[in-house]
C-alpha cells in the first residue's frame, strides 16, 4: 500500500478525492482480502446497475454526445460490459486459489512454495469519453475481481453519464467500495496525483505520459491503455469485397472514435481502386441519411476542427480526397462529419502521424507483404495490428514481425470484446492489461509464500564457522545447478 499523502499533495487534491482515498483506505484496511461470495456479488451488482438503468444510460451517452446511435451504444457498452462482468464471475473463484511453486534443493520435505493473489487496495481509474461505460465498468470488473476498491473519474466530455452514475451507484455500492466522479475539465491532474494502489489511464498517448509522470511522483503503478494509428492489412489473395465491408464497418462505429479503430489500411496496389469502389456503395447502402440516428456525432466542436483540418491539411499536401457522403449534406451544428478515404497519403501529412480518432481512413499501397511490414514497423507499435488474409503464412508472417498491443484476424476491433481474452498495448500504445485473467492479476498482488518445514537445512549445514565440509557441500550444490 501506498505511503500516506504528504501535506502539500493534500494541498493540491480536491477535497471530494482525498475524503474518498481515505475512506476507502479505511475500508481495505479494516477487511482487505473480501472471500469469493462479496467478489462476486460486486460483479452481479455491476451487471444489474446496468440492466436496471439501461434506458438512462442510453439517453445521457447521447446527451453527451448529441447523437450516438443507441445500437452501437447498447453492442459496444452495455453487451460487452455485461459479458466481461458474467464471465469473470464464473471464473474469480478459480483465479483466487493460491498457486504452487517447485520447492527448491535449499529445503528439507515438508517446505511450500505458493504464489498467493491478494488485493492491492484503492484503484484508480481514469475514463475516456469515447466508450465511457465499457472503460469504466471492464476494469472494474477486473478490480472487483481482484479484491479491490475503486474511484472512478469520468471524462469532462461525458458530464451527463458521471452525474448519472454519481446518483445510482449508491444504490449498488457504498462510497468506501465504488465512487465515481465528474470533471470540468481541470480535475485529471489532481487525481492522476494521488497516492493510489494502481492507476488504470485510458486515453491518448500524450496525456498518458502526464499521467504517468504524475502517478511516478507517489511511485504508484500504471496501466495506460492508450491509442496510436492501427493498421490494416490486406493480402493479395484476401477478397477485396469483404475487406471493404469489414472495415468500413469498423470505421464508421462509433464514427471511427474508437482507439483501437483501424487508422489506415494497406492493400495490394492493384486493389485500390475496387476497394474505394466497394466503399462508396456500402456507406450508400449503410448510410442514406448521415443525419439520422444511425451515424454518430463527433463528440465536440474542438475535435470536429481537428477532423476537418486533418482534411484541409492533406488536401493541400496533394492526397486525393473521397467524400463517401457525396451527394449528402452532412449537419454541421450537430457536428456530422462526412467520412473521407485519403488516397496516397504521405508521411508529412497529419493524418498519418497522430492518431485520427475519426472517419476518415488514409488508405496506402504496396507491392510485397515485406514492404507492408517495414512500413508498420517503421512508427511506433500500435495498440493492434488487422490483417486480412485467408493464407496461413501470410497471416503467420505479418504477426510475428509486427509488434502490437493485440491482434484481430479478417475482422476489427472485436477482439476487445472476447472476455476471456485480455487487453492492452504495447510501447507508446500503452502497459499492462485488464479483463479476463490478466487482468486479475494485475491488480492483484501475486505475492510469493514460502513455508519452511519442520527441520531447517540452513540451521544444519550452513551455520558459521565455516569449514571444509561446508565448502564441500556449497560446491556440490552449484554443480546441481550447473
Amino acid at each position: 500500500m501506498n505511503a500516506p499523502v504528504s501535506a502539500a499533495s493534500v494541498a493540491t487534491s480536491p477535497v471530494e478525492f482525498q475524503a474518498c482515498l481515505d475512506s476507502q483506505r479505511r475500508a481495505y484496511l479494516a477487511a482487505p482480502s473480501p472471500g469469493a461470495a462479496e467478489r462476486i456479488a460486486d460483479l452481479h451488482a455491476l451487471g444489474r446497475l446496468l440492466i436496471e438503468n439501461r434506458d438512462a444510460i442510453l439517453a445521457a451517452i447521447n446527451a453527451d454526445y448529441g447523437s450516438r446511435s443507441d445500437i452501437e451504444t447498447l453492442f459496444a457498452e452495455v453487451f460487452v460490459a455485461l459479458g466481461a462482468a458474467k464471465a469473470t464471475a464464473k471464473r474469480v473463484k478459480g483465479w483466487m486459489k493460491p498457486r504452487r511453486r517447485r520447492v527448491d534443493l535449499m529445503t528439507f520435505p515438508g517446505a511450500h512454495n505458493s504464489v498467493t493473489p491478494q488485493p492491492l487496495g484503492v484503484v484508480g481509474v481514469i475514463v475516456p469519453w469515447n466508450f465511457p461505460i465499457t472503460l469504466s465498468v471492464t476494469p472494474l470488473v477486473s478490480i472487483f475481481a481482484a479484491g479491490n476498491r475503486a474511484m472512478v473519474k469520468m471524462s469532462e466530455n461525458s458530464r451527463h453519464l458521471a452525474a448519472l452514475l454519481i446518483e445510482i451507484s449508491p444504490k449498488y455500492f457504498p462510497e468506501d467500495k465504488l465512487k465515481f466522479f465528474d470533471d470540468d475539465g481541470s480535475k485529471g491532474p489532481a487525481f492522476s496525483s494521488l497516492p493510489f494502489d494502481h492507476l488504470l489511464f485510458t486515453g491518448s498517448t500524450r496525456t498518458g505520459r502526464a499521467v504517468m509522470a504524475s502517478a511516478a511522483r507517489n511511485l504508484t503503478p500504471v496501466t495506460l491503455e492508450l491509442g496510436g494509428k492501427s493498421p490494416a492489412i490486406v493480402g493479395a489473395d484476401y477478397p477485396v469485397k469483404t475487406a471493404a465491408e469489414r472495415i468500413l464497418w469498423a470505421k464508421m462505429f462509433n464514427a471511427g472514435q474508437v482507439c483501437m479503430n483501424i487508422d489506415y489500411v494497406l492493400l495490394p496496389r492493384s486493389q485500390r481502386d475496387a476497394f474505394v469502389e466497394h466503399c462508396r456503395r456500402l456507406f450508400a447502402q449503410r448510410y442514406p441519411d448521415l443525419n439520422g440516428p444511425d451515424y454518430t456525432a463527433i463528440i465536440d466542436e474542438r475535435s470536429y476542427a481537428r477532423l476537418t483540418g486533418l482534411l484541409d491539411d492533406a488536401r493541400a499536401k496533394g492526397a486525393t480526397l473521397v467524400d463517401l457522403a457525396e451527394g449528402q449534406k452532412p449537419d454541421v451544428q450537430r457536428r456530422k462529419l462526412a467520412p473521407h478515404l485519403v488516397l496516397d497519403p504521405t508521411d508529412d501529412m497529419e493524418v498519418m502521424r497522430d492518431e485520427i480518432f475519426g472517419p476518415i481512413l488514409p488508405i496506402r499501397t504496396y507491392d510485397d507483404k515485406q514492404e507492408a511490414v517495414d512500413y508498420v514497423n517503421s512508427h511506433d507499435r500500435p495498440l493492434a495490428i488487422y490483417p486480412f488474409t485467408n493464407d496461413a503464412s501470410t497471416r503467420e508472417f505479418l504477426i510475428e514481425r509486427v509488434m502490437s498491443g493485440g491482434v484481430g484476424v479478417n475482422d476489427a476491433m472485436l477482439q476487445f470484446g472476447q472476455p476471456d481474452m485480455p487487453f492492452g498495448g504495447i510501447g507508446p500504445s500503452g502497459m499492462g492489461h485488464y479483463q479476463s485473467k490478466e487482468g486479475f492479476d494485475t491488480f492483484s498482488k501475486l505475492r510469493p509464500v514460502f513455508r519452511q518445514g519442520p527441520m531447517s537445512p540452513i540451521q544444519m549445514m550452513f551455520l558459521p564457522p565455516y569449514g571444509a565440509r561446508t565448502r564441500w557441500l556449497m560446491n556440490l550444490l552449484i554443480r546441481l545447478k550447473s
